[in-house]
């Protein structure tokens, strides 16, 4: 029976073998860089100072059932989603490609041969024919002593983790495309309502005009120039049903459709349009939101452990192969004793001089660390920018939208001024117009004002992003297949 201070010492000898092969792995470890953080936002002014997660799908703070309908559509069926996917699985399968390497290769192999020898070189008291069989387990084993499998399968898992935000940056663009693409059509549907009612206004004008022209009231001047703004409000139509045919099938293939008409919110429903809060935070929280920064911080981790795995190639490497199997010159006494065998080879390989080769691999490796870590640096510093711009459009774009709204309103009553001006004979009727002509281009850049508001909204929370981390990831084999059709 083993004492228990015999165990003991066994236990112990174990630990310090492992520390030993551990302390033996070559590279640095991972150790994250520090950067210079802004302390708040340049426009922070423009956020809230609250924001309540809504279970990772902040756009249904919008109320609008056609736009949840159309997110959800796009995450299951986009073909850019699923390209990235796809790409998640392939670099996880490269991950344990990449880890077996450190783990016991076992084979087999079986084979029969049957051949005959020439008889002038044999004597003729030997058989020519020959029959052989033989059945063999193999076995070998690399053993990672200096770590370079160690390395690359950390390497291999860090670019996992890349793809996988990189699958996540997809999706944050993904669903801000979709809602912008949405708010697009929901900005151009109101610019040819305007531009509609504007015409249909004017073509009561152009009536009213007539019988005026016809009992001598009017030039035919006048006349002429009413006719002229009704077909230029005629004219703003055609450009206008153009851009939303040209958007609702961008947005049908965003959504992974055929082109084809999008179901959107009617005006009695858009009287309900929820608006959004701007979301609040810190420069530091993007470190640990933002798919762009961690899909750097991967590829970074994964160019330093390869520093490691090219430094490892300058010692030996140690294999073990065994082999152990039957070999019988026939099928019946194949796996008897006498038939045995086996073999157990230990190799030691390594460099001796390789022309500076091994040396430009490790420079080779730390010169892309280098750039990974300069690019880890830039996109953090673009992140900021990035939520600066966004802050500022929003909080620039509110201001100009209700200068445009003060606007529309002053040239409203300024068209029933001028209407009371010319019925009562104080001003002619290019006055009228003239008003007409500038309440018109208001109202249409005050719809696009509108758009321009909520687009930047749609902006922030991808520049921050987004708070939609929560939503379970798609993988290649669970996504939907595609819709065809149109609704």
């Amino acid at each position: 029976m083993r004492t228990k201070p015999a165990i003991a010492h066994r236990v112990l000898s174990a630990a310090c073998c492992i520390s030993l092969l551990s302390a033996c792995v070559q590279g640095n470890d991972y150790v994250k860089p520090s950067l210079e953080v802004p302390g708040k936002y340049r426009f922070a002014d423009a956020a809230s100072t609250q924001l309540e997660p809504l279970a990772g799908t902040w756009w249904i703070g919008y109320g609008d059932r056609h736009l949840d309908k159309l997110v959800g559509e796009a995450l299951a069926n986009n073909r850019d989603l699923r390209i990235a996917t796809a790409r998640v699985d392939e670099f996880a399968a490269i991950l344990a490609g990449t880890k077996s390497q450190g783990l016991p290769q076992v084979g087999y192999g079986l084979s029969g041969q049957r051949a005959r020898a020439s008889e002038e070189k044999i004597p003729s008291i030997v058989n020519p024919l020959s029959t052989t069989f033989s059945t063999v387990l193999s076995a070998s084993w690399e053993i990672d002593l200096w770590g370079r499998i160690r390395r690359e399968t950390e390497a291999a898992r860090a670019n996992l983790l890349a793809t996988e935000e990189a699958r996540r940056g997809v999706t944050l663009t993904l669903i801000s495309s979709v809602i912008i693409g949405y708010i697009n059509l929901l900005d151009l549907d109101e610019q040819l309502r305007i531009s509609e009612q504007t015409a249909a206004g004017r073509a009561k004008s152009v009536d009213v005009f007539e019988k005026r022209l016809a009992a001598g009231w009017i030039s035919e001047f006048e006349m002429a120039q009413v006719r002229g703004e009704y077909e230029l409000a005629l004219a703003s139509l055609p450009p206008l049903r153009q851009a939303i045919a040209v958007q609702e099938n961008a947005l049908s293939v965003l959504v992974g459709r055929n082109p084809g008409p999008i179901e959107r919110a009617t005006p009695q429903e858009l009287a309900g349009f929820h608006q959004i809060a701007v979301p609040a935070g810190l420069p530091s929280e993007l470190l640990t939101r933002r798919p762009d920064i961690l899909q750097a911080e991967q590829q970074l981790i994964a160019s330093n452990a390869l520093i490691g795995a090219a430094r490892a190639l300058f010692f030996p490497s140690i294999s073990l192969t065994g082999l152990f199997g039957f070999a019988s010159g026939s099928l019946g006494s194949l796996f008897t004793g006498p038939a045995r065998t086996w073999s157990f080879t230990g190799d030691v390989a390594g460099p001796i001089y390789t022309g500076g080769g091994l040396t430009a691999a490790v420079d080779q490796a730390e010169a892309r660390r280098d750039q990974s870590l300069a690019n880890y640096e830039q996109v953090v510093q673009n992140a900021f920018r990035d939520v600066d711009d966004s802050l500022v459009a929003v909080q620039q774009s509110a201001q100009f939208r209700d200068a445009l709204a003060r606007r529309v309103a002053t040239l409203t009553r300024g068209v029933e001024l001028a209407n009371e001006r010319y019925e009562n004979g104080y001003s002619d009727y290019l006055e009228v117009l003239d008003t007409e002509r500038s309440l018109f281009n208001a109202e249409l850049q005050y719809a696009s004002a509108r758009g321009d508001y909520q687009r930047a909204l749609v902006n922030v929370y991808r520049a921050l992003g987004g708070d939609w981390t929560n939503l379970p990831p798609v993988t290649a084999s669970t996504a939907q297949t595609p819709g065809g059709g149109t609704k």
